[in-house]
């Protein structure tokens, strides 16, 4: 009523960033209904893609991890978001860090969801990975992530209305590189890749 912002507790107003890339990375999972063919309602109406509601096209699962100090981000679309799959993203996100200048992973930082709380602590222990969890609930702990995914959405899986699945798949990896290497992040002021060690 009094146009004052209303915070959840006092720690959603803790504002924090790890020192130095790979310190704490972020790791959370993004449903998305996929689009059926010919197109979903962005793309058809309402009314159109109404008329096929009663057609199951089932979901994809966008998998991303987030550096804490750079925020150099990494995106998957898998078919779940089962322990295996979970291990299998993380084993190639952490490549990935390694090939853009984030060599070692000193912590990582998820919610409470049984895939990550129990299938991630092999690639943990094999990478010297310490895990932590949000406290139930609270999912600003995990915030840099989490608005990834508010930017993956407005900015890839939503920006444009797309005919197909394949179409928006497709555009996903050209996002993730123009967001790594040409977008200026709001927070830090310049590109993620620009806070990470130079590679050869």
């Amino acid at each position: 009523m009094t146009g004052e912002v209303i915070r959840a507790s006092k720690t959603t107003a803790v504002r924090y960033e790890r020192d130095r890339p790979g310190e704490l990375v972020h790791m959370d999972v993004k449903k998305l209904g996929r689009i059926p063919d010919g197109g979903g309602w962005r793309s058809l109406g309402r009314a159109v893609a109404d008329r096929h509601r009663d057609t199951p096209v089932g979901f994809d699962y966008v998998h991303s991890l987030v550096d804490d100090h750079s925020r150099l981000a990494y995106s998957e679309i898998l078919p779940d978001e089962k322990g295996p799959t979970c291990a299998g993203f993380l084993e190639r996100a952490i490549e990935y860090f390694a090939e853009h200048g984030i060599a070692r992973i000193e912590q990582l930082i998820t919610d409470n969801a049984w895939a990550y709380r129990f299938s991630l602590r092999q690639v943990c222990a094999e990478r010297g990975i310490r895990q932590k969890f949000i406290r139930p609930h609270c999912p600003w702990q995990n915030g840099k992530v989490e608005r990834f995914n508010r930017t993956l959405q407005t900015e890839w899986a939503y920006r444009q209305p797309f005919e197909t699945n394949a179409a928006r798949a497709a555009a996903l990896a050209p996002f993730i590189e123009r967001y790594n290497t040409r977008r200026i992040h709001s927070a830090i002021g310049t590109p993620p890749i620009s806070r990470t060690a130079p590679t050869s």
